[in-house]
């Protein structure tokens, strides 16, 4: 098979405000196999993986690519690059890629090569930073805005935004696992005032989260702590690129369901690609809960082209394969 690796820097429009510090650029990476295309994006700050040890990874690949018959099931493909590097990161490029080469053949969107009766549309929240930008993001027709917490601002800011989007929309919290169980229980005391959908990762570590639990009548999801069925929290926060690409991630959704979690997807600042294949997923699972995938307007020489969130909505594409290419994206 033919297989080819590229990489891309892109800028944030703005810098990101985290409790992990400010994100400026993203570094990702763009494999295609076969005319199918796929997505590695990792984050070092937000997972621990480099971009060198992604790099690393996906140059294992490439040989063990380029000599698979044509023929054999991607499943498999993706099975052998397992078995000479485990990293998720790099494994979601390979796979998001046999996926786009799937639906291209068969003529399908992803979506439809994943389940009989997908969505047609994902609801998706909106990230803000300032009072000012949340409610935009609500005249927008967002009903859930999601804001970054664990900053040194977050009582100000915070009952900032809830009194610029009105009591009607949703607000929901991500600390990012910046406080310790005790600041956590305090902060989130205090902050029940503002009528808060959930906060995700207010701490990390299954052992913590359950700990916090107990303390507090705010719905908590887990996403850092990538633990799905441990019951710690109410809700979990799938992402693409650390569960290893659209098959991993259904999966992952299964066993939550199964021990009664929730679920929703939500992006790691990925780039075109991984936020098709994300919506893919998010239209498969059939989730009602906004998912976390309008984030390509924050990605400098980025058209989000179909993937604009429109009324708070994201329209699946319907196009074969994933619905999005660098060629389309990328300038």
């Amino acid at each position: 098979m033919r297989a080819e690796l590229h990489a891309a820097t892109v800028a944030l429009r703005a810098p990101l405000r985290t409790a992990n510090g400010d994100l400026r650029e993203r570094e990702l990476f763009l494999l295609e196999i076969d005319g199918g295309w796929g997505e590695a994006a990792p984050l070092e700050p937000y997972d621990g993986v480099s971009v060198e040890r992604c790099r690393a990874a996906l140059d294992a690949y490439l040989p063990i690519l380029r000599e698979a018959d044509p023929s054999v099931p991607g499943v498999r493909v993706v099975d052998a690059c397992r078995a000479a590097d485990p990293l998720p990161q790099a494994l979601a490029a390979v796979d998001l890629a046999f996926w786009d080469r799937a639906g291209r053949q068969a003529g399908k969107p992803v979506c439809e090569l994943l389940t009989d009766a997908p969505e047609a549309f994902v609801r998706v929240n909106a990230l803000a930073d300032t009072a000012a930008g949340a409610a935009e993001a609500v005249r927008a027709g967002f009903t859930c805005v999601k804001a970054k917490a664990g900053l040194d601002d977050d009582a100000e800011r915070l009952a900032a935004i809830r009194a610029a989007i009105g009591p009607d929309a949703a607000l929901r919290i991500d600390a990012n696992g910046a406080w310790s169980v005790a600041q956590a229980a305090a902060h989130l005391a205090e902050l029940e005032r503002l009528d808060l959908e959930l906060a995700e990762e207010p701490v990390h570590g299954v052992t913590e989260l359950r700990a916090l639990r107990d303390r507090t009548r705010v719905p908590l999801a887990m996403d850092e702590t990538d633990a799905p069925g441990s019951g710690a929290t109410q809700l979990v926060c799938l992402k693409l690129s650390r569960s290893g690409g659209i098959g991993a991630l259904l999966a992952k959704a299964a066993f939550c369901h199964a021990v009664g979690e929730e679920v929703y997807v939500a992006s790691t600042l990925d780039g075109p690609l991984g936020i098709a294949a994300s919506v893919h997923c998010a239209a498969a699972l059939r989730i009602a809960r906004p998912c976390g995938l309008a984030t390509l307007d924050r990605l400098d020489g980025v058209d989000p082209g179909a993937l604009a969130p429109v009324g708070g909505m994201l329209e699946v594409p319907r196009s074969p394969g994933l619905g999005a290419t660098p060629e389309q994206f990328l300038r």
